[in-house]
């Protein structure tokens, strides 16, 4: 990765450039997180997800394009048969800078080192609690010690990167917040705080247990001496520094309470191969239709760049209502 021998640029409508591609490789997961599907799921019919080769082929043209980061993403990337082999192919393709993963971390103790072999660079790793009995509430499945193994083994397969992602929730978590960061910052980690999406009808209403970033910001900051950042990971994260803590970042991702659309840079594509071109939209790109009809990329691309002139100018989230009806497992994030 990193030959820099592709000058071709996507941009929207509004003039912003696309650089990140988040690809959701699979609607399942082990998990059932609360904020992100309902206790009783229906997944795809294995034949309307995109095959790996129909990934790769897709990840190809857009790097062609000029995107530079791929972030992996699912349900849960590490149940997806082939992943690690699919990671190695990516990896290897000229002009691509970065690939990355989000994952629940259930996988990592057996699948770290691998990844990061095939040419991972960064990992996130989802943890919204240090507590087993809260844990197991908020994933409804996971068991924190598998993931808190699978931490540990990320950390020595040696990825440049490690970060925790904590979506907060009123009520569930708020208050192991300043535990979390006492954990990344004894390890070394980043950690990203993320106010929940109201995405997919999860049996509740998302304003009885949403947290602000400046709630969250305030929080830490009664703990810790907070510096203001101007460093950037490619996406929407805003991030701190940690007096005395120089190895790690904390982040804010605030979909509700401070929109970051003016400076997006991404699209994603869903298991399914619907290219969103907004997190908080339902306009789309059926990607696996134009690359199952089409041997050849010439009318692929040029779909592409008309649809990129639609992509809209930001999101509006409302806590109190379902903005959209898809859950964030058929999303990818």
């Amino acid at each position: 990765m990193g030959e820099d021998s592709v000058s071709a640029v996507l941009q929207d409508g509004l003039g912003r450039r696309i650089d990140y591609l988040r690809i959701s490789v699979t609607d399942r997961c082990d998990f059932r997180c609360v904020y992100c599907m309902a206790e009783e799921m229906t997944f795809l019919p294995r034949d309307q997800v995109l095959s790996l080769e129909e990934i790769e082929r897709l990840a190809r043209l857009f790097v062609s394009q000029g995107v530079r980061k791929i972030r992996l993403t699912g349900g849960e990337p590490l149940v997806r048969r082939g992943i690690v082999d699919l990671c190695q192919r990516l990896s290897a393709i000229p002009g691509l800078d970065e690939l990355v993963m989000t994952t629940n971390g259930s996988q990592l103790v057996k699948l770290a080192q691998p990844l990061a072999d095939a040419g991972l660079k960064r990992l996130n790793i989802s943890l919204d609690s240090l507590d087993a009995d809260k844990f197991a509430a908020i994933t409804r499945t996971g068991q924190l010690q598998q993931v808190l193994d699978g931490i540990a083994a990320a950390q020595q397969a040696g990825f440049e990167r490690i970060k925790l992602n904590v979506v907060a929730l009123r009520g569930r978590n708020a208050d192991e917040v300043p535990a979390l960061v006492d954990f990344a910052l004894q390890r070394g980690l980043d950690i990203s705080f993320i106010e929940e999406m109201p995405l997919g009808d999860v049996g509740r209403s998302r304003a009885e247990t949403l947290v602000t970033s400046a709630e969250l910001r305030e929080q830490i900051g009664q703990r810790y001496g907070l510096i203001d950042s101007a460093e950037s990971s490619g996406g929407p994260a805003r991030y701190v520094r940690i007096e005395g803590f120089p190895q790690s970042r904390i982040g804010f991702i605030s979909p509700h309470s401070n929109n970051f659309c003016a400076s997006c840079n991404r699209v994603r594509l869903t298991a399914e191969g619907r290219l969103l071109l907004c997190l908080g939209h339902e306009n789309a790109l059926d990607m696996r239709a134009l690359v199952r009809d089409n041997p050849d990329d010439e009318p692929v691309l040029d779909a592409l760049q008309r649809a990129l002139y639609l992509k809209p100018e930001r999101h509006e989230f409302d806590p109190e209502e379902v903005t959209l009806v898809r859950f964030m497992n058929a999303t990818g994030g």
